[in-house]
């Protein structure tokens, strides 16, 4: 399950009528690297493909592949703006360490080697 805060919701909804894609799905992911072993990513994606888990959160329909599902299951996507800027914050419990950044985390070993 992804979860998306009222918050996230409105800036999700934004970007799309920005980009004149209203109906455009969310696409969550996790990628190797950044400060702490993997970093979030977040685009606006094409159609799922196959083995995608496609979760509908109200009228946003959100998109991850199946390897990310194991790292970001029961995440919660929120949205908020403070004196640096806005940005999506992202509250993962499968995390067991964050980077100051927000983007990046680290999980405990058995979660990684399940992948």
């Amino acid at each position: 399950m992804i979860n998306l805060s009222k918050a996230a919701v409105g800036e999700i909804k934004r970007l799309q009528l920005r980009r004149q894609k209203p109906e455009a799905r969310i696409r969550l992911g996790v990628q190797p690297g950044g400060c702490a072993d993997f970093y979030y990513t977040i685009d606006f994606g094409e159609a799922p493909k196959t083995g995608d888990r496609v979760y509908e959160c109200g009228t946003i329909s959100v998109v991850v592949d199946e390897q990310s599902l194991n790292y970001i299951s029961e995440l919660t996507l929120d949205y908020s703006e403070d004196l640096m800027g806005g940005g999506f914050r992202f509250h993962n419990p499968n995390a067991v360490e964050n980077c100051g950044c927000g983007n990046s985390f680290r999980v405990a070993p058995e979660v990684a080697t399940s992948t």
